[in-house]
């Protein structure tokens, strides 16, 4: 009988690998990571120096265990397991999916001291909105909630004397161009700042702090934009995407009001925009935390498209490479400036221009002279729609992808106001500031040279959740537009963009007008 059953398991062993080996050897690999939102490994391209230094049998390996056939739902039944034996530890306690060492934490000594002065934020109360039950996911992230009401939250590790870079390239703005161009600094928090459950508030720094910090180091004729308070008005409403680390556009909505406040332009209500909804959204926190109770949540992404105005869109588009580095630059071309997703779609984010590669210019009907630019992050990118009814023209520049001189840009297109609003991780990093002063100083670049770049993950979000508090993935949802149109020369041939078309449905914009496209 033992034999017998040896026999039996050995069998059974032997069919499970062969059917194993079959799979990973034989199946179609995937080149594209839905649940990661990331492109895969590629196959290395052979060298006899990359054989010799072994990076080419390194890379093999890379590029078999990175491509795995069915990796995505292998990682989702991974996560189910995980949630299934998951201990809870009580309705008031927290269960820790994975450790969360090497969290950067700031000294938040001067957090009274950061509350002194004008323009200041007081900090959040959240009882009776946070949700008590809580466990730490993947890198850190915290899981808030339960059943369909489950959101994941990104901790900050910043301190109340962070964010000086970000206030001081406004001020380089505002010298630079002086009383010709009213200049703005908005700070865009992240939902944890709102719903992060008394208990686990060890693991997160305030966010209020660094953001008064960054407003008391601003000139006085440079305007803080407040939305710290606004959105903590309205923190009962869908203002943040639970499964997504941007907000909500509902959120951005109460930041462009609050904009529009100070810079005393007209704003609209809800009531002049349609309502549209992509039900069964699953953002990029699934990916993140890898844990399947986000996966288990889809919630409705809900943006608003305005009514009673005209608008024209007009794109400059870049091509980029692998690493998110520029390798191209299009001629300007006209589209919608809202594209619409199929219900279960991940990319819905990029409803708002259809991503971040390129150059935003929208014309409105509003003639009262004044022409804004956003220069932001991807969390910016929600903000342009609700202002057609305030400035006469709306342009959008994306920290990662500007290869213009910025002067000659605001020069050229009578600028009269310019926004800074980026989320509080990029706000506290130096080097992504760092590239707002270069663009007053670069020069227009219409040749692009394809050259080899180390990875740089803040080329590609807004948030990065290996280094809090520093810039992060955009969690590329990879959804752009195709480029449409020609590209400038450049010096060695440039790789097809490596992003996926963003439109399931075009929007058309609510009224055609006849503006010419910009130069």
């Amino acid at each position: 009988m033992k034999s017998i059953g040896a026999y039996i398991y050995i069998t059974i062993v032997a069919v499970a690998f062969t059917a194993l080996a079959i799979v990973f050897d034989t199946m179609p690999r995937p080149t594209y990571s839905p649940l990661e939102k990331r492109d895969l490994a590629s196959f290395p391209t052979f060298s006899l120096d990359k054989l010799m230094s072994g990076h080419f049998t390194r890379d093999v390996s890379h590029w078999f265990s990175d491509s795995e056939p069915f990796r995505d739902d292998f990682l989702a039944m991974s996560m189910q397991l995980k949630d299934w034996m998951r201990v809870s530890l009580g309705e008031e306690q927290l269960t820790f999916h994975a450790s969360v060492d090497g969290l950067p934490m700031g000294d938040d000594d001067n957090a009274e001291e950061a509350m002194k002065g004008d323009g200041m934020v007081n900090g959040f109360d959240n009882s009776g909105i946070a949700d008590g039950n809580a466990k730490i996911a993947n890198a850190g992230i915290l899981v808030v909630g339960s059943g369909d009401k489950v959101r994941a939250l990104m901790a900050f590790g910043g301190s109340a004397k962070g964010g000086v870079a970000y206030a001081n390239v406004a001020n380089k703005y505002k010298e630079t161009f002086g009383s010709a161009v009213n200049i703005y600094c908005m700070v865009i928090p992240t939902a944890i700042e709102y719903y992060c459950p008394e208990k686990a508030k060890k693991i997160t720094r305030p966010q209020w702090a660094t953001i008064n910090n960054i407003h008391g180091h601003l000139r006085s004729d440079v305007l803080a934009v407040d939305v710290y308070t606004s959105l903590g008005q309205h923190a009962e409403e869908d203002i943040y995407l639970r499964t997504d680390h941007h907000w909500a556009p509902l959120g951005a909505f109460y930041a462009a009001k609050e904009f529009a406040r100070v810079a005393k332009v007209p704003f609209k209500n809800l009531d002049s925009y349609t309502r549209k909804v992509v039900h069964k959204y699953v953002g990029s926190m699934y990916g993140y935390s890898k844990d399947i109770a986000i996966k288990n949540a889809p919630e409705d992404f809900v943006y608003y498209t305005p009514n009673g105005v005209k608008y024209e869109t007009t794109y400059i588009n870049y091509s980029i490479d692998a690493s998110y580095h520029v390798t191209g630059m299009g001629k300007p071309v006209k589209g919608p400036f809202f594209y619409h997703f199929k219900d279960g779609n991940g990319g819905a984010y990029c409803t708002f221009m259809g991503g971040d590669t390129k150059i935003t210019r929208v014309t409105t009907s509003t003639h009262n002279g004044r022409r804004v630019l956003i220069l932001k992050d991807s969390f910016g990118n929600a903000l342009p729609g609700y202002l057609f009814f305030s400035f006469e023209e709306v342009h959008v520049v994306d920290t990662r992808y500007f290869t213009k001189n910025m002067v000659e840009y605001v020069m050229a297109n009578k600028i009269t106001d310019i926004l800074f609003a980026n989320n509080i991780f990029n706000a506290y990093n130096p080097k992504f500031c760092s590239r707002y002063t270069s663009f007053l100083t670069q020069a227009n670049q219409t040749v692009f040279h394809a050259t080899k770049h180390e990875n740089d993950s803040t080329k590609r979000d807004s948030i990065s959740i290996h280094e809090a508090p520093l810039s992060q993935p955009d969690a590329k949802n990879k959804n752009e537009q195709d480029n449409e149109t020609k590209q400038v020369p450049i010096a060695a041939p440039a790789e097809e963009s490596k992003e996926k078309p963003a439109e399931e449905t075009q929007e058309k914009p609510a009224e055609e007008s006849q503006t010419k496209p910009a130069e």
